[in-house]
């Protein structure tokens, strides 16, 4: 049967149901492959710039480091590769790049930037054909460019692209996540700020505990999500710029070494070429600085460390001739690092000036390594996943909690979700109100939640390095625990944006267990008016026990605080009992006395936690799309 309807065929619901179009988009096959196409794009721009003119090679037996009586590759002025022995041409000319750059960066008639349907279409047959992907994109993109077709992916693995982009890709999705989580604290925050002066019963074991109110609930959930939002922020931190950069079929550069004739300083200059092509973040030096410029920067860098040392040595004589103790001790403990300081710096500042031009240019390459990990096989390391996917599966934690908290409290009728006008709850019994939203979210966040485990053995499996099963599990386990996360952000932020609190029931449930609550307060009371602490806590236990039964067992009021005042126990001396003077029974019943601090913890997260947080992500924030549920 031909399927002509995507009604004939399975459709992941993450995507028809859950995930937003942003999170969507960037694991969509388009972005993958459009990222895809950059890094050959970057790739053959970097061997142009470092090889303008030829392309070297290596002669037999020529190693890393050039042994004696063997030319080392020739560089031109500017530092850039020149033929020695090898071709006269470039590894990769600038026609050969403009025709890819034309390629890579159009805009197609359906308004789509890149790569367009007949390209995907004719690579998934090429990869049909060759049962690989990634040359079967190589393929698919030489035909759309057939006088670069011979250069794409020269002296490159399958890795050098995919893993490049995969964390590409990976950075752009936690980053999208770090926005969801800031905007669900928000939303959160809104509730705790309106809601932080209603007193309701706390609960622990799911017993009834000391009061809290509404607000300074709603402060806590958003307390544990914004300690979940600094992790993603951590891990966003460490992904930024972060590539596997140019490393070849183990991890050696072997490849790279041959393509540029054993020099390893040009493999760094080409990987760090391809990483700043690549990313075009305009912060980074270019490695493609002419001499005056490269000349220029090395000079400007030393006179700046010559002014810093000469700043430390000018503190340092401040301190010394300061005459009070204070300054005394603040120069010895100056003093012990100011000789190694200012002798670093004027060190640092010496060899600059010593360097020559393609030394220095050289240096600058080396910059980029932070970019890259230092070592690696065939993929960059699989334990970076398990990073991944433990902080995605721990703000999922912190989401299933809040999310079966506000389901519990809806059972009690304290609290409800949004809830639409033809919106159905059951379709048996008509007056269900179900909260179908939280419900969601214990179900997506529970999926991310069990989605870790196959980063860990991914990473445990990776023989030597590198075996090819992480692969298939990859392309699973990682786009889908960021679209389930972010359908259950998405989520979140609606719940907590429309939450309806219902005052009259949070205060009747709180009264009917009141008298319990202020057993704490009763009993520190007893004890100041002279009466013995455990003495007076078996009374109460005892009387507590009972009215608990009587409400339990005959459906009745609470009676506590009628038997207690019955209690001669409970009398001041004037009327025959033992304490020293009446309790002030009058005033136990007030709610507000037993919160704590609740209302001043709340007012302190908002002004200190979150307030912070709107200027950070305000214009994050107002890019994000609808929360609504898509269903």
């Amino acid at each position: 049967m031909t399927t002509t309807s995507k009604y004939d065929t399975y459709t992941s619901p993450l995507a028809e149901r859950n995930a937003s179009a942003e999170m969507l988009r960037l694991w969509s096959p388009r972005h993958k492959f459009n990222t895809w196409r950059k890094i050959w794009l970057a790739v053959a721009e970097a061997m142009h710039e470092l090889t303008p003119t030829g392309s070297p090679s290596v002669s037999e037996g020529l190693q890393t480091t050039h042994a004696p009586g063997v030319p080392a590759p020739q560089a031109l002025p500017d530092g850039r590769a020149a033929c020695s022995t090898g071709s006269s041409r470039p590894l990769v000319t600038r026609e050969q790049v403009e025709e890819l750059r034309a390629v890579v960066n159009r805009t197609n008639p359906d308004g789509t930037v890149g790569i367009t349907d007949d390209e995907m279409k004719l690579a998934e047959k090429y990869e049909r054909e060759l049962r690989h992907d990634v040359m079967a994109h190589v393929h698919a993109l030489g035909d759309s460019c057939p006088k670069a077709k011979g250069i794409i992916h020269l002296g490159m693995t399958s890795q050098d692209v995919v893993c490049n982009a995969d964390l590409d890709i990976l950075w752009q999705a936690f980053h999208l996540i770090e926005s969801k989580v800031a905007r669900a604290v928000f939303s959160l925050a809104g509730p705790a700020e309106r809601w932080k002066l209603l007193p309701t019963l706390g609960f622990t074991h799911y017993q009834p505990a000391q009061p809290v109110t509404v607000g300074r609930r709603c402060a806590m959930w958003a307390c544990e999500l914004d300690l979940a939002r600094r992790a993603v922020g951590e891990r966003v931190g460490f992904l930024n710029f972060r590539r596997r950069g140019l490393r070849g079929a183990t991890g050696t550069q072997a490849s790279y070494l041959e393509l540029l004739g054993g020099d390893g300083e040009l493999v760094d200059r080409l990987e760090a070429g391809m990483l700043y092509e690549l990313d075009e973040r305009g912060y980074e030096v270019s490695p493609w600085m002419s001499d005056a410029e490269a000349d220029e920067q090395r000079v400007r860098t030393a006179d700046l460390l010559e002014r810093r040392a000469k700043y430390v040595g000018a503190i340092h004589t401040a301190f010394s001739n300061a005459d009070n103790a204070f300054s005394t001790e603040l120069d010895e403990s100056a003093g012990k690092n100011k000789g190694s300081t200012e002798d670093k710096l004027l060190e640092e500042a010496a060899q600059l000036r010593a360097m020559s031009t393609r030394d220095y240019q050289n240096k600058q390459a080396r910059a980029y390594s932070w970019r890259v990990f230092p070592v690696m096989g065939q993929t960059y390391p699989r334990v970076i996943d398990t990073f991944i996917l433990a902080d995605l599966a721990s703000t999922a934690a912190v989401l299933h909690k809040i999310a079966t908290d506000i389901r519990l409290l809806c059972n009690r009728k304290e609290l409800d979700e949004p809830f639409e006008t033809k919106q159905i709850g059951s379709s048996a019994m008509p007056y269900k109100r179900n909260p179908m939203r939280c419900e969601r979210i214990c179900g997506l966040t529970r999926f991310v939640m069990n989605l870790v485990g196959n980063a860990y053995d991914t990473a445990a499996t990776q023989w030597l390095e590198r075996t090819l099963d992480d692969s298939s599990n990859r392309r699973l386990s990682l786009p889908e625990a960021f679209l389930a996360l972010d359908g259950a952000l998405d989520l979140m932020h609606n719940v907590a944006s429309g939450i309806i609190v219902h005052e009259a029931m949070v205060r009747k449930n709180l009264m009917a267990e009141l008298p319990f609550m202020a057993t704490e307060n009763i009993l520190m009371a007893c004890v100041k008016l002279g009466g013995d602490r455990q003495h007076y806590h078996e009374l109460i236990r005892v009387h507590a026990q009972a009215a608990g039964m009587r409400v339990k067992q005959e459906g009745l009021d609470n009676d506590l605080l009628d038997r207690l005042r019955n209690d001669t126990n409970f009398w001041s001396k004037s009327r025959g009992g033992p304490l020293s003077a009446e309790l002030d029974w009058d005033n136990l019943m007030d709610p507000m006395k037993y919160v704590g601090r609740s209302v001043e913890q709340t007012e302190r997260f908002i002004k200190e936690v979150v307030e912070p947080l709107r200027e950070q992500y305000g214009d994050a924030i107002a890019k994000l799309g609808e929360s609504s549920p898509k269903v």
